[in-house]
């Protein structure tokens, strides 16, 4: 194609709609959502646990990534973003083909009693990419609640009816232009239709699934925890491009949600460590990595609509609620006992979003709210919406955990009738070599004696059969050393 074609400010390339400067943060913001995602959340999981469930959790985050992609494209989008079904659901269908992707972004459930719909300045196949991105992360945090024990073959049949019978309602009810959306309940990048879904979610098949072995669940601890907090630090660069890609265009809410998010996500920290000083002696690193995602998490509902001060409030609380819930409260509630959630994310998420939803409720300003948002007469309860707007606020949440709760079971149960969801016990004691016929390390260790009868590479791996064995008994033949 020629160089003038490409660029040149005329049709086809460049019509009259097409903002260059929008379109070029949302691809920006795409891939910091998905770098988020891909490695980040795959290399956090697979160093914050035990060393032989390494390749098993990262593996479970990777898997949901790629295949909620191909789900999303040949009928999810349309499903959250789409023409109105149902009041809480939009009608399926393929967001593949080049007449529609190259049209103009639109939202066309948003338009309603005199409300224009939602139009961003770019082509419908920049809006599908990011929000893909959206809806692929809230599966692997959801898989945060069953690592360690879960059946990987039930993780592959479930993470596509979750995305299509879970996630599209509560994308469509709050965003694509659902009864929520309608009714002015408040959630500017994912409080709820993200956090909120996947604790919830994620708690729900934690109880479904089972528990971890005993030996596990006394002692699961990180195998590598630098690579967390690099895993960790991906994740907090990347919700950059996670609040400031909300407003759908690099605008001044776009520059304030970023601002915010970082400013909540470091007080929460910061406010985490302190209380783990506090009452335990000394800081907990893996405590610092919690409180950076419950902060991160919390302004995500409000992070374009609040003023950079409340961020600094809703940070503090942030850091202590979901401590409180995760460190006092849990250990007094049966349910939260008997239940495993392998990386607490019912605290770091469910209760986080929840927190972050009550406080945009409070402290949403009306100015903001009109920058971002056609809904009019939206505020704050500090801005004069009294507490009818926090009602709303915890009327969605009710309907977001309800429908999560409810959707998750009978997936589940469907599931479990033809696929066990957990690993038998002997696979769980072994862990990745069970699962996969693969481990993360290399390395001799843990006590172990070298045993020639199972180690014995030339004869194909001994007990690493199937594809792992046939790469080894490869690479010997291709003349590479291996050293154990």
């Amino acid at each position: 194609m020629a160089a003038g074609g490409a660029y040149a400010a005329s049709l086809p390339a460049v019509p009259e709609w097409l903002n260059k400067g929008d379109n070029a943060w949302q691809l920006t913001a795409s891939t910091l959502v998905g770098i988020q995602s891909m490695p980040g959340l795959v290399v956090l999981y697979g160093s914050i646990v035990k060393k032989k469930w390494a390749v098993n959790s990262a593996f479970m985050a990777l898997y949901a990534y790629a295949s909620s992609l191909l789900v999303w494209v040949v009928v999810g989008f349309r499903m959250a973003f789409g023409e109105q079904l149902l009041p809480f659901w939009g009608k399926a269908g393929v967001a593949l083909t080049q007449s529609y992707l190259v049209e103009r972004a639109s939202l066309p459930a948003t338009e309603h009693d005199g409300i224009p719909r939602t139009q961003p300045f770019y082509p419908e196949a920049t809006l599908v990419l990011f929000q893909f991105e959206f809806a692929a992360i809230t599966l692997v945090l959801l898989a945060g609640s069953v690592l360690g024990r879960m059946n990987i073959k039930a993780w592959m049949a479930f993470t596509p009816l979750w995305l299509l019978l879970s996630y599209t309602v509560g994308a469509f009810s709050l965003w694509g232009g659902g009864f929520l959306y309608r009714w002015g309940v408040i959630d500017y990048s994912g409080g709820y239709v993200i956090h909120l879904s996947s604790g919830i979610a994620g708690f729900t098949a934690a109880y479904w699934v089972g528990p971890r072995l005993k030996s596990d669940r006394e002692r699961f601890s990180p195998n590598n925890i630098l690579l967390m907090i690099a895993g960790g630090g991906l994740l907090w660069m990347g919700w950059a491009g996670f609040n400031g890609g909300a407003p759908y265009a690099a605008n001044i809410a776009a520059s304030v949600a970023v601002l915010n998010t970082n400013l909540c996500a470091a007080t929460s920290l910061l406010m985490w460590t302190c209380l783990d000083v506090i009452f335990f002696g000394k800081p907990s690193v893996i405590g610092a990595v919690q409180g950076m995602m419950t902060g991160l998490v919390c302004i995500t509902p409000g992070a374009g609509l609040v003023q950079t001060w409340a961020a600094v409030i809703m940070g503090i609380f942030a850091g202590s609620v979901p401590w409180f819930s995760m460190m006092i409260l849990h250990k007094k509630s049966a349910l939260l006992m008997k239940v495993d959630d392998t990386l607490a994310v019912f605290h770091t998420h469910a209760v986080a979003g929840l927190l972050g939803g009550i406080l945009t409720g409070l402290l949403a300003t009306p100015e903001l709210l009109s920058l971002e948002s056609s809904v009019p007469g939206l505020r704050g309860a500090f801005y004069g919406g009294g507490i009818n707007q926090v009602g709303k606020q915890l009327a969605g949440a009710a309907f977001v955990v309800a429908w999560n709760v409810v959707v998750t079971t009978l997936i589940l149960l469907g599931i479990g009738l033809f696929i066990p969801l957990r690993m038998p016990d002997e696979q769980l004691i072994i862990g990745d070599d069970a699962a996969h016929g693969e481990e993360a390390y290399a390395l001799w260790g843990d006590g172990e004696k070298f045993d020639a009868t199972r180690h014995d590479l030339s004869r194909g791996g001994g007990e690493r059969d199937g594809p792992a064995g046939e790469r080894l008994s490869a690479m010997g033949a291709r003349g590479v050393t291996i050293q154990l």
